[in-house]
């Protein structure tokens, strides 16, 4: 459910955008979404067509780029994509890391008229 409070967020950051670029039309959205923000795509997509509706962002195409979880061992200092939630540097076994993705949300463009 914390989608609808996100999409809303994401709306208004939107609308700000459009009206600072003075646009009449907002074509299409693309989201930055790291996989462990446990954001839902088609939530984000549906809240989006919702909400939208009578605003310059309504029938705005969506996309969505989704970011894997990474980390780096301090021990080892190999970086890696995380599997199956499973935190040990896959090298050395090693559970001192560091997150260095994964956690992204943001707008990466708008596609005004």
């Amino acid at each position: 459910m914390h989608e609808l409070a996100i999409t809303e967020e994401i709306l208004n950051l939107v609308l700000s955008e459009a009206s600072r670029n003075n646009a009449a039309k907002v074509k299409d959205v693309k989201l930055v979404i790291g996989e462990m923000t446990g954001i839902v795509n088609e939530s984000v997509a549906f809240y989006f067509n919702e909400i939208s509706k009578g605003t310059i962002a309504e029938g705005a195409k969506l996309s969505f780029k989704r970011v894997p979880a990474a980390g780096k061992c301090r021990d080892c200092g190999h970086q890696f994509v995380v599997k199956d939630f499973i935190w040990a540097c896959p090298d050395c076994g090693s559970l001192n890391i560091d997150i260095t993705a994964g956690k992204e949300l943001y707008l990466e463009s708008l596609g005004v008229i």
